[in-house]
C-alpha cells in the first residue's frame, strides 16, 4: 500500500476570546486523501479549528504546516494557502444578487485572474457535479437550503483546492434535506479528496470518514478511526453521543 504524504500539519494551535481559551495546543496531521470529521459539544472549538487553520481567525500560538512549508502570518502567504483550501460555510454565504454560476465563478476572477468567460465554464462543470446544471441562472434565493449548500460545495472546488474545510454543512438544513448534501459529500470521499469535517452527523463520521477527532473544551481528547471511537468507553465521548442520541 502506497504511504500516503502528510498535506497539513497543525502544531500547537491555541485561541482564546476574552480571556476564554477555546483552542488549547491543538496538534495534528492529515495525509493525503483523509477524510477526518471532528465531533464535540456546542463550544467545544470546532468551528474556531476550522477558521484558525485558514486565517479566518488568527490563532494566538502555534503554527500551521501545508506541504512541509509554514504559512506564514503575511497577506501573501495566507492568500496563496486559501487558493489550495476550500471552505464550505455552514450558513452557505452565497451573494444574493449574483446568479448562482457567477457566485462559483467569482474566486476563480478575484483570486485567479480568470476572465468571466472562462470561470463561468469552470464553474458550469463543478455545478453540474453537484446536479445544479439546470439552475446556472438562478439566484439564491430561488434554490432550496440543500440546494445552496451545494453551491457552496461547488464553489470551494472549483478552485481544486487540495484540501476541503466544511463547517457543519448539513446543520442549517432541514432534515428532509440532509441527504442530498451528504450524498455530494460521500461521492467527493470516493474520489479520494482530502477534507476535514466540523458535523454532528454521526452517520458520515461512521461510515465516510476514516478518522474521528474529538474536542471537549477546545482540547483534542480522542483521535481514532471511526470503529474504535464509537465503541469508546471513555466518559466524554459516552456522554457526548449519548446526549446526541437524545437530541435526535
Amino acid at each position: 500500500m502506497t504511504e500516503r504524504n502528510v498535506i497539513l500539519k497543525l502544531s500547537n494551535l491555541s485561541k482564546s476570546f476574552d480571556g476564554l481559551s477555546v483552542l488549547k495546543n491543538v496538534s495534528f496531521d492529515v495525509k493525503e486523501g483523509d477524510v477526518i470529521a471532528v465531533l464535540g459539544s456546542s463550544g467545544a472549538g470546532k468551528t474556531t479549528l476550522l477558521r484558525c487553520i485558514n486565517n479566518l481567525i488568527t490563532p494566538d500560538e502555534g503554527e500551521v504546516f501545508f506541504k512541509g512549508r509554514q504559512v506564514e502570518r503575511t497577506r501573501q502567504s495566507i492568500r496563496s494557502f486559501r487558493s489550495k483550501v476550500g471552505f464550505v460555510f455552514q450558513r452557505f454565504n452565497l451573494i444574493s444578487h449574483l446568479r448562482i454560476v457567477d457566485n462559483v465563478a467569482l474566486p476563480l476572477v478575484k483570486v485567479n485572474g480568470m476572465k468571466w468567460a472562462d470561470a463561468r465554464k469552470a464553474a458550469e462543470i463543478q455545478l453540474r457535479q453537484v446536479n445544479l446544471g439546470e439552475k446556472l441562472t438562478s439566484y439564491p434565493s430561488q434554490l432550496s437550503g440543500g440546494q445552496q449548500q451545494r453551491v457552496g460545495i461547488a464553489r470551494a472546488l472549483v478552485m481544486n483546492p487540495d484540501i476541503v474545510l466544511l463547517d457543519e454543512p448539513t446543520s442549517a438544513l432541514d432534515p428532509s434535506l440532509v441527504g442530498e448534501v451528504m450524498r455530494v459529500i460521500r461521492r467527493l470521499s470516493s474520489e479520494g479528496r482530502t477534507m476535514i469535517i466540523v458535523t454532528h452527523e454521526t452517520e458520515f463520521a461512521k461510515h465516510i470518514a476514516n478518522r474521528v477527532i474529538f474536542l471537549k473544551d477546545g482540547e483534542i481528547t480522542a483521535d481514532s478511526c471511526p470503529k474504535e471511537f464509537f465503541e469508546s468507553k471513555s466518559d466524554d465521548v459516552t456522554e457526548f453521543l449519548t446526549d446526541l442520541s437524545a437530541i435526535v
